[in-house]
């Protein structure tokens, strides 16, 4: 089943993507100058001396984690890809598809479909770094393994009882990378971005399977998904690289920011799990409700208004 419908301006929706590129493009930039340069650095905060909470054995680079950056950021950004190219090619083959046409352009549904979704994903999750970010640079909160990268000199810093709380920005005496990387783990970003892509893909997958796939699928699949993310931030506190506060509210943040992009797009992801028939009558309802607008005059705007923003959610 294919319906090709002419009602869209190509500038309109040209001028849309550019500016979801522009902001999409403003997100990278931010993010990259958080990640990879010293535009900004962390808070210098202070400690207690022998501080239990932050005596803990270092933990190492990263790349000694169970679960290292490589896995993580490849699942966190190769899943979505493969869960929505997934979802959007069965649509097409079981649904039917539906060719927005403009006065002189063509739009394939399946890349509309691809990139509408993992737009919004992508900015998502470039949000919640730069949200993650934001936090670890304001609070510098110590990791638990704070103090045998620190490496302070107790006895010069007048540390007789663990009570004595130090203060002095030049108190270490270790590794410069090593100290910075210490003071970055409030919110744990590892434990924001993984939650972050599990709600986001598990409010996908029951979007898009509901009960056509068995009751018990689509929660499987998305309960699946949570489940890995909260083991994600366990082992953060396991291997001492972050406090359980440092996972929770990272959690917390990533769970936030997915179900607030799923809810500002709820009405693309119900028109997704209705297929193309709802889409179409929506476009002869709009033309009808048209009518009436322009017929009963301007008390009716406001109820247009909210049809248009549900139907133009899933056209642009």
């Amino acid at each position: 089943q294919s319906v090709s419908l002419h009602f869209f301006s190509p500038s309109l929706v040209t001028c849309e993507w550019l500016f979801g590129v522009v902001i999409l493009a403003a997100a990278v930039m931010l993010v990259y100058y958080c990640e990879f340069t010293d535009t900004f650095s962390p808070a210098q905060q202070g400690f207690a001396c022998r501080d239990p909470a932050l005596t803990r054995p270092d933990p190492g680079p990263e790349q000694l984690s169970r679960i290292q950056p490589v896995i993580l950021y490849s699942v966190v950004g190769g899943l979505p890809v493969v869960l929505v190219s997934l979802a959007v090619i069965s649509a097409q083959l079981t649904k039917g598809m539906v060719v927005v046409m403009g006065d002189c352009c063509y739009v394939n549904p399946m890349v509309r479909r691809t990139f509408r979704f993992l737009g919004v994903y992508v900015f998502g999750l470039f949000a919640t770094d730069i949200l993650v970010n934001a936090g670890q640079l304001v609070t510098g909160s110590p990791a638990p393994y704070f103090l045998s990268v620190c490496q302070p000199n107790y006895t010069a810093l007048g540390c007789q009882d663990v009570a004595h709380f130090v203060s002095q920005s030049d108190a270490c005496t270790g590794d410069a990378d090593d100290i910075t990387r210490a003071r970055k783990t409030f919110p744990s970003k590892e434990a924001a971005l993984s939650l972050y892509t599990a709600v986001y893909l598990a409010m996908y997958v029951m979007s898009c399977i509901g009960t056509s796939g068995g009751r018990l699928t689509g929660p499987l699949l998305s309960l699946s998904l949570v489940s890995l993310a909260v083991l994600t931030g366990i082992n953060r506190v396991a291997e001492y690289r972050n406090h359980w506060s440092d996972t929770i509210v990272g959690q917390v943040i990533g769970g936030a920011v997915a179900v607030f992009l799923v809810s500002c797009n709820s009405c693309t992801f119900v028109l997704l799990m209705r297929g193309p028939d709802l889409r179409v009558s929506l476009h002869v309802a709009t033309v009808v409700l048209n009518m009436v607008v322009a017929q009963n005059g301007p008390e009716y705007v406001a109820f247009a208004l909210n049809f248009h923003r549900c139907r133009k959610q899933e056209w642009n």
